[in-house]
């Protein structure tokens, strides 16, 4: 089972495997009034936020490269841990003060608190399947700036704006353009929010992910008529289990 139509190709095209598709789910947030963002030193709509593990993967680097070449107030935040790349993850904190701020991984008020305030999300990343990240700043009704991979691009489809992946220039010039433009993220913002809740709620997904779990197992879904097993006189009938609910 994979997240992405783009690994589904890859899986069909590379070893002509048929892998069930069913992405990543999301949550719709509504604004939260700021409090803990204000400890911080971060004022409402007026930073970017990024939010994930700290690996070169991520590139976190890239986006700290192209917000020097930057002139503005606007600050960005950059929230996460380290996974299996501790030194990464030094160097990456060692641009903490000033108009960078660098935080520890954050969850439910504070997670939603960080998000809902940020004027835009960017996912400069080099490798993904379908970011989580991605879709909680789409949930939160955030503009979305993504590198240009297949997976982010299948994700926001529209609904948000990508850079050429690894190029800080042109990651560079669409931060400018963002941030001067707060109304495009306003309607970006707006649309992200919509596709979430068309394409990537968690209860329809849930669903998908047992009528995957179902049919590889060859039984009936809940709620249909199972068939009659074909088995022999003296063969041992075996009932599937049954489902909790």
């Amino acid at each position: 089972m994979v997240v992405s139509r783009t690994l589904q190709r890859h899986y069909r095209a590379g070893y002509a495997l048929e892998a069930s598709y069913v992405p990543n789910g999301g949550l719709l947030r509504e604004w939260c009034e700021p409090n803990r963002i204000l400890s911080w030193g971060l004022e409402p709509g007026k930073y970017i936020l990024f939010l994930g593990r700290f690996s070169p993967e991520k590139g976190c680097h890239l986006l700290i490269d192209a917000y020097h070449k930057l002139h503005t107030d606007t600050q960005l935040v950059l929230a996460g841990a380290s996974s299996y790349c501790p030194e990464y993850s030094r160097r990456v904190r060692e641009h903490d003060g000033g108009r960078i701020r660098i935080i520890d991984s954050v969850s439910g008020d504070v997670l939603d608190e960080l998000l809902t305030n940020a004027a835009l999300f960017v996912l400069p990343s080099e490798v993904e399947g379908l970011s989580l990240a991605l879709l909680d700043a789409m949930g939160a009704g955030i503009c979305v700036l993504a590198s240009d991979l297949a997976e982010n691009q299948e994700a926001i489809d529209g609904a948000g704006f990508t850079f050429r992946r690894g190029d800080v220039a042109d990651l560079a010039e669409r931060l400018r353009f963002l941030i001067a433009n707060p109304a495009v993220r306003e309607a970006a913002g707006q649309a992200a929010k919509r596709r979430v809740r068309e394409c990537y709620q968690w209860g329809m997904i849930a669903g998908q992910i047992e009528q995957v779990y179902f049919e590889t197992m060859g039984w009936p879904l809940p709620g249909t008529v199972p068939r009659k097993p074909s088995v022999s006189v003296g063969e041992a009938d075996i009932a599937p289990p049954r489902m909790a609910g």
